[in-house]
Parts: C-alpha cells; structure tokens; sequence
C-alpha cells in the first residue's frame, strides 16, 4: 500500500511539472520567456490571443522614462493586430536607458526581440532615430520612418552574464521609445555562428508557400517563438508546393525549424526557370559594410520515383555558391549555409537554378538573413558592478546610472572613472559622489571596489563612523569625507596611509569627527590660532579678487569708451515709454511660432529649470543648435510688461559675457524667448553641487568666472547707450558653457539710464532677489550701479566660500551677516 502512495505522489508531481513547463503555449515550452508590454500601467498583465503567451508590464524591469499610448487612428487592427504597439515607454531624458532581463544562464544562447510602433504617441508626428545597445555592445540604429512603421529588433546572441540589458540611446535625433521587448531562451547546438564574440541580427525570415497566406508561424508552432513571415507578392513563375506529412529535422540542420514550415515551399514551373531572391545589407555608423549570414531551409516533399531527379546549384553576385549539385532529403530538413560572413557588397542576388540533369526545377523552403554584429565589449568587473549597483540601492541614485558602469567607455555613468584594460573587463577607479545628497552610513561596499584610486564624498549628510574596511583599499590615494556629520575616530591605518603621503585624507567640517584616538569632545570654543585661518583665508582671497577687478577696470579705462554693439537705434527710455509692438520688432532676431517651439523642444519635455517668469525648456533646432526655451508663464508672478523688457534689452547689448538671443516667440498671448544654450548650467548649481556628479571648481577656474562676470557687468554699466543696471546679479543668473565661460542672464529686471549724466533712477518698489540687495537700495529706493556691485560682492562671498546667499545657522542669515559674525 506504502508503494501505491508513493507511485500516486510521482505521478501527480510528474503531471504537476508538465502543466508548468508546458504553459500557456499549448504543449511547448515557456521556460525561460519573458514577453513585456513597454508602457503597460504598472503590474498589469494580459494572455495574448494568438501565441497564448502572457505579456506583462514593463515596471519591474526599468526604473527610468514615461508610459503613452499611441494615437487611438494607430491601436486598431487594420494596423496591427499586436496588442504590445498599443502603447510605449519613452525615454526623454538622459543618453543611455535600459531594462534588465533577470534570470538568464550564463554562457548560454538567447533571442532578445524589440519591438516598435511610433503611433505618433507624442503628437508630434516627429519619427525618431535611435540607437540600441545588447549590453555594452552596440545592436543597431532604428530608424523609424512613419508613424505606423512597425519596427522589430532581433538578435540571438550568447549572453554572459545572469542577466541581460537592452538599452536605448539617444543620438540626438529624437526621444528614444519602445513598444515591446521579449525574451528567448535557445538551444545552444542552435546558430553555431553565434558565440562569445559575435551576435546575429536578424535583417528577413521568410517561409516560402503557400502564396496568399498572410499569416507567419510563431509559438507555439515555432517553439522558440521566432516570426517566420510568408513571402508577399511571390514572381508569377514561382508555383507552390506542399505536404501534410511531418518534415524532421536532421542534425546537420541545426536549425530546428518548425515542421509546419518545412511543409510548404516554392519551386518554379519548369527546369529553366530559377528561383531568385535577393536582400540589400543596413549598413550603420557602427558596421559601414556589415558581414552578411544566409540560411537556406530545404526538404523534399514529393516522393519521387522512376528517373526523376530535382539537383540544383546556388550562385550568390554571379559567384557559385555550392560546389556541387545540391538534391534535399525526402520529408528531412535540410540548411545551406556560408560558414564566413559575407562582405563588400550593398545587395546579394541569389539564384537557385535546376542542375543540367535535374528533371525537377529547384525548391527552397525558408530563408533567414543575418548580419553580424561584435559582442567581445565586455563588461564592467562583476564584483565592480555589484559593489555600485549596491551604492547605488542604498542611496537610491537614479540619474545617469543606468546600464553598465563603464562600458561602452562614451557611456559610462556619470561620477565614475574606469581603466580598460585590452582583454580584461573596466575596473571602477574614481567614484565622485559629492553634493549628491547621501545620506546615513558609509555603504561598507566601497570597500569592494578593488581598484578605487579616488574617492569624493564630500559635502553630502553622512553619518556615523568612517568604515575601517576603507583602509584595506590598498590603490586609494585620495578620500575627500569633507563637509558630512561624521562622528567618532578615523580609523589609525587611514591616518598612518595619510601621514607617510600614499593618501590624501579629507574631512575637514565634520564637527564631531575626531583625527586620533584620543578624547573625541569638541572643544566649547574655536582657538585663536584656528580663528585666524578662518579670518584670513577669505580675506587674502577676497582682496586678491579685488586688486584683479580694479586691474581690469583701470584697464579698460586707460583704452577708452568702449563702442556699444547695437542693433538699433538708442532708446530714450525703457519699457515705461514704448508700445508692446516696438518691443517685440526684434530686428536680427528670429521669430517662432508656438508650433515651432513645440518641435524644437520635443513638445516641452524636459525642464532645464524653473524661473520668476515660467519654465525652462531644453531644445534643439533644425541645424542641431542647442537652445534654451524660456517661456513666460500666466500666473508667473512677474509681470508681462518685465517679460518684454527682457525680448528688448537682450536685441541691444552684445557682448561675449552676457547670454545671447536667439529668436523669440509671440503667438497670440503665449510669449517666449529662445537663448543659447549653457550647458553646465548656473554658477549656483556648481557651487552647491546641484550636479551631483560634476566636480568642484577650481580656485583658477573660480576666478576666471568673477573676471568674466564682471566684464559682462561691467558693459551694462560702461558701454552700452542708454546704460543699464541689471538690479538682480546673483550666482543663479550666471550661467557656465561647456568650457565654463560665464554669461550674465536674467534681464527681466533691468533699468535703463536717460541718458550718460544720471547717477541713479527711482522706483516705486524694490525688485531683486533677497540677500543680494543693497540696504541703500531698500531704504532709498534709487537704482544705481552700485545696487550691481554691491549684489556681485556677494556673488564673491560664494564664489570664495561655497556658502549660499542666505544660510540657515539654525536661523536665515545672509552670507553677509554671516561673514560679519566670523569677522567680528
């Protein structure tokens, strides 16, 4: 009786398992797919109708882009009746995004399919370019062409790691997005030309026969679920052929393609005509001449008797492809294939023609096209990754981290430096994390990167102690704690490394960190010795600034006025006296529509910033000029009449210091002004480290930034007729290029003088921002150019102290009133 039991336990586990492995599919295996709905809501899920698969959302497999849905004249059948192109995850910000495929076998054989429907989802019916990588190795470029263009991805490729990564670039042509992404696992006897240093793109898959047939074979007929697609309008010579009976698969196919396949084929209606096909290569920024595979699928499906004989050659550019006739195996599949890829041509002609003694003309079943693409791009150093990736879970750092660490190299993650070896994988060296914004402990997993050289957490809220597994880094040579709560005693070995010189130690404006072993309280007060360093710094500093600025100004004395570049004529006065329409004659200047705007910044999609008068917006025009988009919100609480003054002030002065007008927009009531763009942002973001990856300024760079602010200031006060006062210079209306060049911007505010003899203007109100005004100017209400100098004083107490303009100690001072309790 014992025995029954247990034969009618392994009988239910036995049919327990099969129901698992055998799925939705109707009898074929599912283990190891994954089939994703880019842009499905959250958690959502749904079983397709024809394959029977289950399709879920994308949630879980990427952190980063927006869900849409396309244009409701695209989500119909009469366009696809592929319910994953209804809608998209698109990816407007940052270069590089990706998902993560889980649960993969190392060193094993996959097909990873992306799949694309524009559906005009944005509106804008603006087809991108994009790139898409396999991991760290580029795939290819997908261009889409239209908004119903239906656009598939496929590789098969040896992944070797446990997890793969499908991840979009942005090239500069448009957002990137995805419709669906589906994962396959292979058997690895499959593609033998795909290995560890090439993958297989997939450019056709055909089944050949019978003609009228729309439908492709997929899963579960296809138990890897390829598409195997008819072939649409076959040449009036080709006839059809089929069978009912089971084609197998022989073991020199290596294809194992689907029987149901195999079971049709074309062949042409006598001896003397051949069957001719042909395929033009997609070559790429990558792979100018890519090298092409070709698959040919035959079996025999007629049994033939007597003297019949169907032997046929392939020529492939007017070159023999076979050696020898070729005659396909009865009800066998059989492949042709070229063992090398193919190069040096943009088309290949095949022709497959009847032999001189076939009786038969020639047959062909199905066809695959490939071209080659590299994986040898390894990956970042797997303890290297997991290290990071655990940095970055702890901290929950999003931005610009995502896909591998370092690779490929133009990619790598913002805040990070690598070495690349030549056959061994990226080493993480430099990790920069200051003004990130970390908070509590140390994460212990730094110590994990073996190769770290540099490492910057400053300025950030840590806590707690400094971990001793830090000095088991044996390659650290500079750790940068300043600027965090930490407590306690820095570890003995960290102090040794740091007083023989192999490590430049940093942890200065940790108040309750002590440097020894010895009594860690905080002395009740600053020695006078430590005091006068306090006091002395910024004052050798700032008088340094100061003689600089005096030279300069002497300097340009001594040449002379200096000739102001004016579009136009001087005005007699400002925005009080002139009608809208005269402000808005921005002669020189382009003018935009509100549609224009909404194609340059890729429908107001991301937000460079937000100021007094709206928003911010990132843009790109047809010649790929990169352009900021200010646009004048209604309920800004800065008026119409201060937005115009800006359009006006900016069609008057020019000068290399102060930011330039590119054109403008008036449509109607909507009101915008299109800059240069500066691409490192505002001299307050550098300071404050708003940029959690870029590095701090240099003394020397800081310095070349006052110079450059000051000469930009200086034209308004100096050279311009009528001149002007700018009455809101702070760090946030400084803004840095590429080579962090500064540019005076913001003029919103800006005064105009009657004429060269005034020596000040008065207002009804005070304007500007708070802790940068001049207390003469708050009591007197008189603009001067001194309300400028006065504001770019304290721009110099940032600049030389890293502080903001109003500090919170615990009470709101001002930079000032700061400084003065230092001074005192």
């Amino acid at each position: 009786m014992p025995a029954r039991w247990w034969l009618l336990l392994l009988g239910l586990a036995a049919a327990a398992t099969a129901g698992v492995v055998r799925g939705q599919g109707g009898g074929a295996d599912t283990t190891g797919f994954i089939s994703i709905d880019c842009g499905l809501p959250e958690k959502s899920s749904y079983v397709d109708d024809a394959t029977k698969l289950k399709f879920t959302s994308d949630d879980a497999f990427t952190d980063a882009g927006t869900n849409h849905n396309v244009s409701a004249e695209y989500a119909t059948p009469s366009t696809t009746t592929d319910r994953s192109l209804y809608n998209v995850r698109s990816f407007p910000a940052g270069a590089r995004n990706c998902y993560s495929l889980p649960s993969v076998v190392p060193g094993s054989k996959y097909l990873v399919r992306a799949k694309f429907m524009y559906g005009n989802y944005d509106g804008l019916n603006k087809p991108p370019v994009f790139d898409i990588h396999l991991g760290v190795n580029f795939w290819q470029t997908v261009t889409v062409s239209s908004a119903d263009w239906l656009g598939v991805a496929e590789v098969i490729a040896v992944v070797p790691d446990d997890s793969v990564q499908v991840c979009l670039v942005n090239i500069g042509a448009g957002t990137p997005f995805i419709s669906g992404l589906d994962l396959r696992p292979l058997a690895n006897s499959l593609y033998q030309q795909a290995n560890a240093t090439q993958g297989l793109v997939l450019l056709d898959r055909r089944n050949f026969g019978p003609s009228g047939n729309t439908t492709a074979v997929r899963y579960p007929d296809d138990r890897y679920d390829r598409v195997w697609s008819p072939w649409s309008n076959p040449p009036a010579e080709w006839s059809d052929i089929s069978t009912t009976e089971k084609v197998q698969n022989t073991i020199a196919a290596l294809s194992d393609v689907p029987s149901v396949v195999m079971q049709t084929a074309v062949t042409t209606r006598n001896t003397s005509k051949a069957i001719e096909v042909s395929w033009d290569t997609k070559p790429n920024h990558e792979y100018p001449d890519p090298g092409m595979f070709f698959f040919f699928y035959f079996s025999e499906l007629e049994l033939l008797t007597g003297n019949a004989v169907r032997e046929f050659y392939i020529t492939v550019n007017g070159v023999i492809w076979t050696k020898k006739p070729y005659s396909p195996l009865y009800l066998n599949t059989d492949s042709i294939y070229n063992g090398a890829p193919h190069r040096g041509y943009s088309r290949y002609n095949f022709s497959i023609y009847a032999a001189g003694n076939s009786t038969l003309p020639p047959i062909v079943s199905a066809v695959e096209v490939f071209s080659v693409i590299s994986t040898a791009n390894v990956g970042t150093d797997a303890q290297d990754v997991s290290a990071i990736t655990a940095i970055k879970a702890k901290y929950q750092v999003k931005k610009s981290w995502t896909g591998d660490p370092c690779a490929p190299k133009t990619l790598a993650w913002d805040g990070l430096i690598c070495s690349y070896g030549i056959s061994t994988p990226p080493r993480i060296t430099n990790v920069n994390m200051s003004y990130c914004g970390l908070s509590g402990d140390i994460s212990s997993y730094f110590a994990n990167l073996k190769e770290i050289k540099y490492l910057d957490l400053s300025n950030n809220n840590l806590t707690g102690s400094i971990p001793i597994v830090l000095s088991q880094l044996q390659f650290l040579t500079v750790l940068d704690l300043t600027g965090n709560q930490l407590n306690g005693s820095i570890p003995s070995c960290l102090l040794k490394r740091s007083q023989d010189g192999s490590l430049t130690l940093r942890y200065g404006n940790n108040p309750n960190l002590c440097s020894n072993s010895s009594s860690c309280q905080l002395p009740q007060k600053k020695s006078n010795s430590m005091l006068a360093v306090y006091v002395a710094v910024p004052i050798v500093v700032i008088a340094a600034l100061a003689v600089l600025l005096l030279f300069f100004i002497r300097k340009n004395k001594t040449k002379g006025t200096v000739k102001p570049q004016i579009l136009g004529s001087g005005v007699q006065s400002h925005i009080e006296n002139g009608s809208e329409q005269s402000l808005l004659e921005l002669r020189n200047n382009r003018r935009f529509t509100y549609k224009d705007l909404a194609v340059i910044t890729n429908n107001f999609q991301r937000v460079l910033g937000k100021g007094g008068f709206g928003p911010v917006y990132d843009g790109f025009l047809k010649d790929g000029t990169h352009v900021a988009v200010k646009v004048r919100d209604e309920s800004s609480d800065q008026g119409y009449s201060e937005f115009l003054t800006e359009a006006q002030t900016l069609t008057k002065i020019h000068h290399k210091n102060l930011v330039s007008l590119i054109g403008y927009c008036k449509d109607r009531n909507y009101l915008a002004l299109v800059y240069e763009h500066m691409s490192e942002g505002t001299l307050e973001d550098k300071l404050r480290g708003k940029d959690c990856n870029a590095r701090s300024l240099t003394w020397r760079q800081r310095l070349r930034i006052v110079l450059e602010s000051a000469q930009g200031i200086e034209y308004l006060h100096k050279a311009c007729s009528p001149r002007f006062v700018h009455r809101d210079v702070k760090s946030s209306n400084i803004l840095l290029n590429a080579k962090l060049e500064a540019k005076v911007a913001d003029f919103g505010l800006t005064k105009a003088f009657k004429c060269d003899k005034d020596t000040h203007v008065s207002t009804f109100r005070v304007v500007g921002t708070r802790g940068y005004l001049a207390p003469e100017y708050i009591t007197a209400l008189q603009v001067t150019e001194k309300i400028d100098v006065y504001s770019f004083g304290v721009v110099l107490l940032e600049v030389i102290t890293g502080k903001p303009h109003i500090l919170k100690c615990p009470e709101p001072i001002s930079i000032i009133q700061w400084a003065q309790q230092r001074l005192a």
